[in-house]
């Protein structure tokens, strides 16, 4: 497979390597479904430096090709399943030249798409010939960016097993998310067992982990609320888990602090990472605490105004449509606001998230957490609203858990908030909605509502 961490996981032999719908793959099923990929790669003329489309559900055929066109050098673009207008933007921002896709039954379907890249990014990946990976934000406030990343130095950060006993983790963060990647990839570098699950719902979810031992679930502050409302942990068992870690948006306190309640003797840790420079290691202060503690291994970091710059080993080479914003120190500028306590750092919110009222600033998250204190409180989103006297007020988004007047709602929220903030931090427009606050990848949505 012409790659140290490719030839690795041959050496993990009969091991069970995947769960899909209840049937075992070990890695030797999958080292020959990536031998299999090959043969069909070289048929169909993939080349190293091609820029390819992985579109498929998270399968063992589909993690097959994954590890096939990393072993070729490609550069890759995985995609979960998109609507056609967003599918079509994504194809043409990354300058695709084949599209490789697996139907339902998992026959695949490899198509030239007529299209030669010219990005410079793309240029300097070929001529090092290390493969590449292009990976999306989520684009939850504004147009998705697409970070270009040196494929050789992902896979640098992977090494030999270091756990006596390999782990089976759950996989909800999708191939197409650096969560979903680094997953992906530390699990099968540990020699453990990835269970994939047909949709991601709490019920989905805690079935799996009963039936199947599960004993890691990487997921979002969002889906964990989720999880609580629906109380699908009382309904299976979870003596198999052991660990639960929460990333890609602020854990409100308030959920962290039930989900510690409900499940007292699963580990909490919090991550860190964005698609621009990888999953940073990480401890947390506890499992009932957001403060937490950035590894420095191949990572650097620093505070700016109270602003989270990081420097990595495996940054991105940049985006392709859009300046990357690195000093000259190779610091990365996050856009995360944070405090500072000794070692510990604690993310507040996104920088563009901030809300500024007469100019004094309101965390989003901060409202929420008092909001979610609340009866009847079942998911809440704050953002800003336009205001011609102070520029901006407070708005907050509400999901009750059964229906109830929605003037009352108001008066409620108002009442509770002016007990706890401070009068600008007060929600002056609440709406009762029903519709869903997160994307596709159970992260809140914070464009303004």
């Amino acid at each position: 497979m012409n790659h140290p961490f490719l030839d690795m996981l041959g050496s993990f032999g009969t091991s069970e390597a995947m769960i899909f719908n209840g049937s075992a793959s070990s890695y030797a099923d999958l080292c020959d479904m990536v031998a299999s990929w090959a043969r069909e790669f070289d048929r169909c003329d993939v080349r190293p430096g091609q820029v390819v489309c992985l579109e498929a559900a998270y399968t063992p055929a589909s993690c097959g090709a994954l590890l096939a066109l990393m072993a070729r050098r490609a550069i890759v673009v995985p995609l979960a399943p998109l609507p056609a207008a967003k599918r079509a933007e994504f194809l043409d921002l990354a300058q695709v030249e084949k599209v490789v896709s697996l139907d339902a039954d998992g026959s695949p379907t490899i198509a030239p798409t007529g299209v030669t890249e010219s990005h410079p990014l793309y240029g300097r990946l070929r001529r090092a010939a290390t493969g590449g990976l292009v990976l999306f934000s989520s684009g939850t406030s504004g147009r998705s960016k697409a970070s270009v990343l040196d494929l050789s130095k992902v896979l640098g950060r992977y090494g030999a097993p270091r756990r006596a006993k390999p782990k089976r983790t759950l996989c909800f963060l999708t191939l197409d998310h650096i969560g979903g990647i680094n997953t992906f990839l530390h699990t099968l570098s540990q020699g453990g067992t990835l269970i994939t699950i047909p949709e991601r719902t709490p019920e989905a979810v805690f079935s799996a982990i009963e039936r199947d031992s599960v004993n890691i679930l990487p997921t979002t502050p969002t889906f964990l609320n989720l999880v609580l409302i629906s109380r699908a942990y009382e309904r299976y068992s979870t003596r198999s888990l052991e660990l639960i870690t929460y990333g890609t948006e602020p854990m409100p306190a308030h959920t962290l602090r039930r989900l510690h309640d409900a499940l007292p003797d699963v580990r909490l840790k919090q991550t860190y990472g964005l698609s621009e420079l990888g999953i940073m290691p990480t401890r947390s202060r506890s499992d009932d605490s957001l403060w937490l503690e950035l590894g420095k291994a191949g990572f650097d970091y620093k505070v700016i105004d109270g602003v989270l710059w990081i420097r990595s080993d495996m940054a991105m080479l940049g985006y392709l449509n859009a300046p990357a914003d690195f000093d000259d120190d190779g610091f990365f500028n996050t856009q995360d606001v944070v405090q500072l306590d000794g070692d510990y750092v604690r993310i507040l919110s996104r920088k563009s998230e901030l809300i500024n009222v007469g100019g004094e600033k309101v965390y989003p998250g901060e409202v929420e957490n008092v909001l979610l204190e609340m009866d009847n409180i079942a998911e809440v989103t704050v953002c800003g609203l336009p205001s011609p006297v102070t520029g901006t007020v407070v708005k907050a988004t509400v999901r009750l858990v059964e229906e109830e007047d929605h003037q009352q709602v108001s008066a409620r929220v108002r009442e509770y908030c002016r007990s706890r903030l401070e009068p600008y931090k007060v929600p002056l427009s609440v709406e009762v909605s029903t519709a869903r606050q997160y994307s596709e990848r159970f992260k809140k949505i914070r464009a303004s509502r």
